[in-house]
């Protein structure tokens, strides 16, 4: 099993989930009383999403560079930045490592593509939804259509990540605006939507047949799973 290194922190309440869901999956696949072999630097999140507001993102990935690198000291073999959001600099954090990056975007472009969709809405934050890192990769290596919120809905679901989210508040009635606005994008086309923030896992939404849901926190846990236990080639 090689050991994975995670960047945390952002926000704290996802990579928990993480944590948690990485090591039962390899419990799953392995029995018995196995676990995951990880390393974990967890950041101080105000600090970086000061960083963000302010488009101060050379400073963002010389904070994500550093803990990379501690990660890489300590022992890991592959990386996995745990947000969506901080993809932004992952080729910052490649080029500053010898280990790879699990990325977030092909984890999850992978699965859409497997079930046959051409078109998905894109939710996450302002900078996910707005800036082009995430869309341009779902765009150019995998040929998918992408939508996104209207202006008011962004703003929306920006506040529900930072003001609500990462502070561990699920509110029925931003679960409620969430659903709505997912409604509003598949009647406007979407097949189906990519959950673009890992703090999403925690309205704990339902998949259906009409409207898949894309966690892309479940979608990178698992890609990191077989990654670890991939068995090495042999001649």
């Amino acid at each position: 099993m090689k050991t994975l290194g995670l960047i945390g922190g952002m926000s704290w309440e996802s990579t928990a989930h993480y944590y948690a869901r990485i090591n039962q999956l390899v419990a799953q696949r392995l029995g018995d009383l196995h676990s995951a072999q990880m390393l974990l630097y967890s950041i101080d999140f105000d600090a970086l999403q000061r960083m963000q507001h302010a488009d101060d993102w050379q400073g963002a990935a010389r904070l994500l560079v550093d803990a990379a690198r501690h990660l890489e000291r300590g022992g890991a073999d592959g990386l996995l930045i745990c947000a969506n959001t901080m993809h932004k600099v992952a080729p910052e954090i490649q080029q500053a490592v010898g280990m790879p990056v699990i990325h977030i975007v092909d984890a999850t472009a992978d699965t859409v593509r497997r079930r046959g969709l051409g078109r998905v809405a894109l939710l996450g934050t302002r900078f996910i939804m707005e800036q082009d890192f995430y869309r341009r990769r779902l765009e150019d290596r995998y040929g998918l259509k992408v939508m996104v919120p209207d202006q008011e809905e962004r703003a929306m679901v920006h506040h529900m990540i930072f003001d609500e989210l990462c502070k561990g508040l699920v509110r029925p009635e931003s679960k409620q605006h969430f659903l709505q606005i997912i409604a509003r994008l598949r009647a406007a086309g979407a097949q189906g939507a990519i959950l673009g923030c890992t703090e999403f896992s925690l309205f704990q939404l339902e998949d259906t047949p009409e409207m898949p849901l894309f966690d892309t926190t479940e979608l990178h846990a698992r890609r990191a799973v077989d990654w670890a236990l991939e068995k090495p080639a042999t001649d």
